[in-house]
């Protein structure tokens, strides 16, 4: 059976005055991947992340969806399609429980009783249940990633586009991260910023390693690791 391609950039480019951060980049993504996006600072992942989302406008070029064009459009219209990001910006409410944070995303798109149902899951699924009725501005920060992380899964989204998930978290944390993530997996496709290389190990499918605002390398995380390119650009000491 064929994979449907889901998302699609097609000569997508972002300048900044004489800075070319994105320059004309072709990238397909596939039903149930789940693809990482890593190069070093200044490659243009980042930027290139920022286009799929919405949160910056293109130069140039198209990003598509399920063959819709959602190019420049903010960041709560390509949410409309079904798709669930989070970013490097907080999005939770520190003042509110931790149920209360996954229950207001819940209910934007279903009924309270629905909502009720879904938060009891995602507290199970994330090991939230013991801290439900903290506020989240009390929480440790892996459980912070982890509330966030329940937010987008509240909206029940099918694609999923995360920037950095596993950031500043403890080596026990990230291994959770990673087992939550190949979970997520069985039933989303998933984009995934990071840098932190053996997360990625842990997680990635295939790789998509960025330089100077194009694609260097798309492989297995082992082919990447062992092309001199990526060793000299990026990896380093850590491909060893």
């Amino acid at each position: 059976m064929t994979r449907e391609v889901v998302l699609e950039t097609r000569d997508l480019t972002m300048r900044f005055g004489g800075v070319v951060a994105v320059d004309r980049v072709n990238f397909t993504l596939w039903e149930n991947e789940l693809r990482c996006l890593i190069g070093p600072n200044g490659a243009g992942k980042s930027t290139f992340f920022k286009c799929l989302t919405g949160q910056l406008k293109p130069t140039a070029g198209d990003v598509l969806i399920r063959d819709v064009h959602v190019a420049g459009r903010e960041p709560h219209e390509i949410a409309r399609h079904g798709v669930g990001i989070k970013t490097q910006v907080p999005s939770v409410f520190d003042t509110f429980t931790v149920a209360e944070n996954i229950w207001l995303a819940a209910r934007r798109d279903r009924p309270a009783r629905d909502a009720d149902r879904l938060v009891a899951e995602i507290l199970e699924r994330f090991g939230l249940g013991p801290v439900a009725g903290k506020q989240v501005g009390e929480l440790a920060h892996g459980q912070r990633q982890w509330v966030e992380l329940g937010l987008v899964l509240a909206r029940e989204p099918w694609l999923i586009l995360l920037d950095e998930p596993a950031a500043g978290m403890t080596h026990e944390e990230v291994e959770r991260t990673a087992d939550l993530l190949a979970e997520i997996n069985l039933t989303a496709t998933l984009i995934v910023v990071e840098h932190d290389m053996q997360f990625i190990r842990m997680i990635a499918n295939k790789v998509t390693v960025f330089h100077q605002g194009a694609i260097l390398i798309e492989d297995t995380m082992d082919a990447v690791s062992a092309d001199p390119r990526v060793r000299e650009v990026y990896l380093g000491k850590q491909a060893a």
